[in-house]
């Protein structure tokens, strides 16, 4: 427990181990040693409390950090963190909240994404992050305390093929902007996290996109696969793959922004951490949408033609 001008303050960060972040890797794991190195009593959940996220954290932080096994998808496992939490915080309230949930894994065209997908998208990045604010609300408030939440730029702009994931990204953010508005005058401030492209997880793991690829081709109806193609969906993850290669190693900039949000007297209301953000959100607020539409397509996936609007098609149709 950190005491800073006579305060007691006690942190919580909450993630859930995907193909993007949480507590077992990536951002949360990062952050969760970063806070326990300066002092602050941490609640880290973990999706295996066995894996070798956890067993990083136990070798690398300090008797004081705690492991909670939490699936954002069940009820139970947020209820069981959220009593456990309330019952070693109620005497000295709670400042912090991180919310570290991001799940995709699946890259494809809205249309090709099966709704199972968008569904569990939305139980961990948003549902998920929601429950777990409100049963700690209380604390929070009673401590004029902080929620900083990881969302994506993903939920600003339409990526092509992220919608599954930006769409619930972009429910997180208004949510956690409504928030910032309704818990004003309670003096909780809340801060939302866009990072840029980082390697964390499984993010970069070819393996893994080339299953999730494979698995996608095999559920498609056939004539959805007909009309664009197993060479469509096949190009969008030969280029999302050659994308994350790019991706940046090192995460200090997104724990930094984490940090400042939970412990700057005034902190800001959006960090950017990450490189090329500036440019985008510029293209993205100030100019056309084709513009707009031809940026993400230069710098992220650029589908080619799906295979009934093929002109080789047209003319084996003839």
């Amino acid at each position: 427990v950190l005491r800073t001008a006579g305060q007691q303050l006690s942190l919580a960060t909450a993630g859930l181990l995907s193909a993007f972040a949480g507590c077992d890797s990536g951002f949360g794991q990062a952050t969760a040693q970063h806070l326990d190195a300066m002092g602050f009593r941490v609640f880290a959940s973990v999706l295996d409390p066995q894996g070798p996220g956890a067993q990083e954290l136990r070798r690398s932080c300090s008797s004081s950090l705690t492991l909670l096994q939490m699936d954002l998808t069940k009820p139970e496992d947020i209820q069981h963190v959220l009593q456990h939490i309330q019952t070693h915080t109620n005497s000295t309230g709670l400042w912090g909240l991180v919310n570290n949930a991001g799940f995709n894994d699946t890259i494809a065209d809205a249309e090709l994404l099966p709704l199972g997908k968008f569904r569990t998208c939305m139980e961990v990045n948003f549902f998920g992050s929601l429950e777990l604010t409100k049963g700690l609300l209380p604390l929070l408030r009673s401590a004029g305390g902080r929620i900083v939440t990881v969302s994506s730029p993903a939920g600003d702009l339409p990526f092509p093929c992220l919608a599954a994931y930006g769409t619930s990204k972009a429910a997180l953010s208004l949510l956690m902007d409504t928030f910032r508005s309704e818990l004003q005058p309670w003096g909780v401030k809340v801060s939302l996290i866009l990072p840029g492209y980082y390697k964390t997880g499984t993010t970069c793991n070819p393996a893994f996109w080339n299953l999730q690829k494979q698995r996608l081709v095999a559920s498609l109806p056939q004539e959805l696969l007909q009309a664009y193609g197993e060479d469509y969906v096949e190009e969008i993850n030969r280029q999302f793959i050659q994308f994350m290669k790019v991706a940046a190693e090192d995460l200090s900039a997104v724990v930094n922004s984490i940090t400042d949000g939970l412990l700057a007297a005034n902190p800001a209301v959006r960090y950017y951490p990450g490189q090329g953000l500036g440019v985008m959100y510029f293209i993205h607020r100030y100019l056309p949408y084709f513009v707009q539409d031809l940026f993400l397509k230069g710098f992220f996936i650029n589908p080619k033609l799906p295979r009934a609007l093929r002109r080789e098609h047209h003319n084996d149709a003839k």
